[in-house]
């Protein structure tokens, strides 16, 4: 019933940019907090970009000034703006909702998505 479903992603060089969307369907994303998180083969989840329900913005330090977080409410969408990717960005990246600003662990957060592969090689 509830759906996190996410596009873009894929494959671009160092330095350059991609656009990571999650769509939802049966609620509002505006009633939660939205956290992008990330995962390498051989390493553990992590988090790199939060939004509340309110518009407050918070960034890993990893992807400060390079990453944007950011919604569109008349598409129920939440979108990751990656800029200057560096080939450490590599990763699945995943959409996920939580009940309350300031939750940044990956245990916090009840639906996700089903992930998207991003590479940044040469």
């Amino acid at each position: 019933q509830l759906q996190l479903v996410q596009s873009g992603g894929g494959l671009v060089q160092p330095g350059g940019s991609l656009r990571l969307s999650c769509a939802a369907s049966l609620f509002y994303l505006e009633d939660y907090t939205i956290g992008w998180f990330r995962q390498a083969p051989g390493k553990a989840r992590e988090g790199v970009a939060w939004i509340s329900s309110s518009g407050d913005t918070n960034y890993s330090d990893s992807v400060k000034g390079r990453f944007t977080i950011s919604k569109d409410k008349a598409e129920n969408t939440v979108h990751l703006q990656m800029n200057r990717l560096k080939p450490e960005d590599t990763a699945v990246y995943f959409c996920a909702t939580s009940g309350n600003w300031g939750a940044t662990m990956p245990s916090q957060y009840d639906y996700w998505g089903q992930g998207t592969q991003v590479t940044v090689s040469s």
